[in-house]
């Protein structure tokens, strides 16, 4: 749970800007990628975390404008990539003038359990990782490169003058 806002804002900041270069790299044919005919499409998932934010913080005093409509699922990678900035954007505006550190301990109704709005965040955070990872396998599969997150990418070690490692 987080207890202060700049906390939150600071983790958040560095996952969105990890979320924004995702979706920056989708072309708008590997949207179409997918694993099985029973499982979302990369464009699914894509659409699916830019709508999540205004979805998951319904329940909140939060008021701020975003996508929360997750289908159908645009068919642009520019369009999904565009509206998760804005989202972004106008989340971290409200978070900044609608909310303080006090409002962290506020209980709210998410799925069923009261939470404090300091959890919801968190899961807010965990919810974008979990889908980017499934992003990243699903980009892989569509042929597109994948920035690095948390260290660099099979693409990325030249560029720090490093050898990939083996397969």
């Amino acid at each position: 749970m987080f207890q202060t806002l700049n906390n939150f804002l600071s983790s958040w900041e560095f996952e969105a800007n990890a979320t924004q270069k995702l979706l920056n790299n989708l072309t708008d044919e590997s949207l179409k990628q997918r694993i099985t005919s029973e499982n979302w499409t990369l464009g699914r998932i894509g659409w699916h975390i830019v709508t999540a934010i205004r979805i998951i913080t319904s329940n909140t005093s939060l008021t701020f404008e975003a996508p929360a409509k997750d289908y159908p699922v645009p068919t642009s990678a520019q369009y999904i990539a565009d509206s998760y900035l804005q989202a972004n954007n106008a989340f971290v505006k409200a978070l900044r003038t609608q909310w303080t550190d006090c409002t962290l301990n506020e209980n709210i109704d998410f799925l069923g359990q009261q939470i404090p709005n300091g959890s919801l965040l968190m899961f807010l955070l965990q919810h974008q990782s979990h889908h980017r990872g499934q992003m990243t396998v699903l980009m892989r599969q569509a042929g597109l490169d994948v920035p690095g997150i948390y260290g660099p990418s099979k693409e990325e070690w030249a560029k720090y003058g490093m050898e990939a490692p083996q397969m």
